[in-house]
């Protein structure tokens, strides 16, 4: 006697699945598990409910979906407006209160952060800023790196600096070894970008 093999059922995984054993197809004459939702077409929704479905086995889920058109009913001018690109973009969208009601943001003083995880990922993600307050751009801060200077310093610093690093790496202090040519070049252009900088005005 040859056993039938068992029919395919997708796993618990499966997207859109759910099992409640005893409900069958909704498809007549079908005798498989529904497991899969459905729109109930034809049925009228009123605004207040809502829409309501029919459950389906795998196969029959499968040709629902298949024959399914989204613009049916709709006139060519409607379907020419539902597949344009900004398509439900156009409606402007509600901004955020600046002052009272509530979708006023919570104030920082309103988290409790008793281990400082907020605030000490919030410290080492700003960059540090000056003491004097003069401003350090993008270009200032990677010159600042390139000499391994801290962000406080002041010109004299900077100048006593850019002397060590010229006489480390400079051909003429080094026998002529040329070998250190692309590190200098780097020291003299974050030199001229940080003497130029309001910073070290």
């Amino acid at each position: 006697m040859s056993r039938q093999p068992p029919k395919y059922r997708p796993n618990t995984r499966f997207h859109g699945r759910v099992e409640a054993p005893g409900r069958p197809c909704a498809e007549p004459g079908c005798t498989e598990p529904g497991e899969f939702r459905a729109p109930l077409l034809g049925s009228a929704r009123a605004s207040d409910q809502p829409p309501q479905y029919r459950w389906l086995c795998l196969d029959h889920v499968r040709a629902f979906n298949s024959s399914y058109n989204f613009f049916t009913g709709m006139s060519p001018d409607e379907i020419h407006d539902a597949q344009r690109p900004l398509a439900g973009w156009e409606r402007e969208t509600r901004a955020f209160a600046t002052s009272g009601g509530a979708d006023r943001p919570p104030r920082w003083a309103d988290f409790s952060d008793p281990l400082d995880a907020i605030g000490a990922r919030w410290r080492n993600a700003m960059p540090a800023e000056r003491k004097d307050g003069k401003p350090l751009s993008g270009k200032d801060r990677e010159a600042l790196r390139t000499l391994a200077l801290e962000v406080d310093a002041d010109r004299t610093a900077l100048r006593r600096r850019y002397s060590e690093l010229v006489r480390k790496y400079h051909p003429d202090r080094n026998g002529g070894d040329r070998s250190h040519e692309a590190i200098l070049q780097r020291v003299i252009e974050a030199y001229q970008q940080l003497k130029a900088s309001p910073a070290f005005a």
